[in-house]
């Protein structure tokens, strides 16, 4: 089974959180699971930028990126924020390698808007050096940083870069591990599940903005391109990678409708 797993800054701020999440992968990794981790950390990257004396700016929840803006990001999340999290997962036994999508050319990027500066929307990904490094039992750690053939790095919005490398990699299944128990409907409870369509109609009406809507887009363009389940889960909860792969129902779900009806 090919399991792409994304992780949010804010989990991954917090060492106790962390080393958790560092044992909890190893031991589903050590089931035999052919696993990708692609992370963020927006967090840390505000963090340290205050401390620079750089205000961060968001437009529709995407980080403006100047040239220091993007010379930070490749230090915090390529570097720190990557390299903390491969070193919990060396400590929890997992043969980590810490990646970004510059590697091998993993994601390549385009810029999305020059009002953003150097944000990039993922055009293409080769899932080859993940497939090699998965196939011999290491645990690729992605960081949401690529490139393209010319040598510009981009700053990436860690979903569009999970559901890239998901769709690349052909995934079973994306977890989204969040700070939020799930997925909330128009009347505020948890949706248990959702097709694309429903998705879809969500983010129309304005149910789900912002972050949640980044990731609906992300969910229903990985489930477009082949993946075939994802689900959006609270990282806090206690053994939640292992309850999520045994099926129980814990956050919210998302697949296509044929396998809904089933």
């Amino acid at each position: 089974m090919k399991v792409l797993i994304k992780l949010g800054g804010a989990l991954l701020d917090d060492a106790a959180a962390r080393k958790r999440l560092a044992f909890e992968i190893a031991a589903v990794h050590a089931d035999g699971l052919e696993l990708i981790l692609v992370h963020g950390g927006g967090k840390q990257m505000t963090r340290f930028l205050a401390g620079l004396g750089i205000e961060s700016q968001f437009v529709n929840g995407l980080r403006v990126t100047s040239p220091e803006v993007l010379d930070a990001v490749v230090k915090v999340l390529a570097g720190s924020v990557n390299k903390q999290l491969v070193a919990e997962l060396t400590a929890a036994g997992v043969r980590a390698a810490g990646l970004s999508g510059l590697d091998g050319l993993i994601t390549e990027a385009e810029q999305l808007d020059p009002a953003l500066g150097f944000v990039g929307k993922p055009v293409r990904t080769n899932a080859g050096l993940l497939h090699l490094l998965a196939g011999h039992g290491y645990l690729p750690v992605v960081a949401c940083v690529a490139g393209d053939r010319a040598g510009q790095i981009f700053n990436v919005n860690a979903d569009q870069m999970a559901s890239a490398c998901a769709a690349a990699f052909e995934a079973d299944l994306l977890l989204f591990l969040t700070d939020v128990p799930g997925v909330r409907g128009a009347d505020g409870q948890i949706c248990p599940d959702l097709t694309i369509a429903q998705c879809q109609e969500l983010v129309r009406s304005g149910v789900a903005s912002g972050g949640m809507q980044a990731k609906l887009e992300a969910a229903t363009q990985a489930l477009a391109r082949g993946v075939k389940a994802m689900i959006i889960a609270p990282g806090a909860m206690p053994d939640v990678i292992h309850r999520a792969l045994a099926g129980e129902r814990i956050g919210t779900r998302l697949m296509h409708a044929e396998a809904v009806r089933g």
